[in-house]
């Protein structure tokens, strides 16, 4: 191999490693992503039951429950 074959050879592993270094990055952001959806949900839906027991409870206070 000369020199410009041995130089293209380097530039096209690079380029190889740089895509899969890329797509590591997306993988991680995409589950970091994920990751954060689900504790938002998470925390949404216990925000949501502990309102739905708070008007139960004035409900039950008020004597609108029955």
């Amino acid at each position: 191999m000369d020199n410009s074959q041995s130089a293209s050879y380097r530039a096209g592993e690079a380029k190889g490693q740089a895509q899969e270094k890329g797509s590591q990055l997306m993988d991680k952001a995409s589950s970091a992503a994920q990751s954060a959806k689900e504790s938002v949900q998470e925390a949404g839906q216990q925000l949501q039951a502990k309102a739905q027991g708070a008007v139960d409870a004035v409900k039950d206070a008020t004597g609108l429950n029955k």
